[in-house]
């Protein structure tokens, strides 16, 4: 082997300039032994796969816009009240005779609201004037001024409740089997007008698909 390369030396290292022939010769000699020996070395190693769809210890953010979304239409103060009332209606309609099932589709226009008591102080005011022209002016001002009624309830302090009232109902829409038939379809809009306080013109009712 060394004779080998003492001829391939001398060979490259003829005429003018051998030696710097041969000094590159050499550094081109160690740069494909490396090479050889990664090759070699690559050919007993193995790697395994990594699976670039296995989501790891920190996931890709998700959509930002629709989880918000999503988050603000199920926590909702409107939705908390609709959801509820739709599920009571579905399974009330759903008992009555002709009627098969039913999807219901409550909208409110405002949630619960409430009255509390209050202290009201009412104070009134005459001024009678006359202005340079001799004409009269009567005045009479009225101030109405309150405050909140407090009681003290196991330790904490809440304002007496004088009224509860109930949300304001938009709209229904229903989708019901069996209300092609006229009489059922009038008895599903009864049952939802007196059970909900809702007039007839806001009550929609649809067969559904067979």
């Amino acid at each position: 082997m060394a004779k080998w390369l003492s001829g391939l030396e001398s060979m490259v290292g003829g005429g003018p300039g051998g030696p710097k022939r041969v000094k590159t010769f050499r550094l081109l000699l160690v740069i494909g032994c490396i090479g050889a020996a990664l090759m070699l070395l690559n050919s007993f190693l193995k790697f395994d796969k990594v699976d670039t769809l296995t989501q790891g210890p920190n996931p890709p953010p998700q959509d930002t816009a629709a989880s918000s979304n999503s988050l603000s239409t199920d926590t909702s103060p409107f939705a908390a009240i609709e959801g509820p009332l739709e599920n009571r209606l579905k399974e009330i309609l759903e008992k009555i005779v002709g009627v098969g099932s039913v999807d219901v589709l409550v909208t409110i226009d405002s949630t619960e609201e409430i009255e509390v008591a209050r202290t009201d102080q009412e104070s009134q005011s005459i001024t009678d004037e006359i202005d340079r022209n001799g004409g009269k002016r009567h005045i009479t001002a009225i101030n109405k001024d309150g405050q909140v009624v407090i009681a003290e309830v196991a330790g904490d302090q809440k304002p007496i409740v004088t009224k509860t009232i109930n949300p304001s109902i938009r709209g229904v829409l229903i989708v019901a089997k069996g209300a092609e038939n006229l009489t059922v379809r009038r008895l599903i809009i009864d049952a939802v007008e007196k059970g909900v306080n809702v007039p007839a013109n806001r009550i929609s009712v649809a067969p559904s698909k067979q």
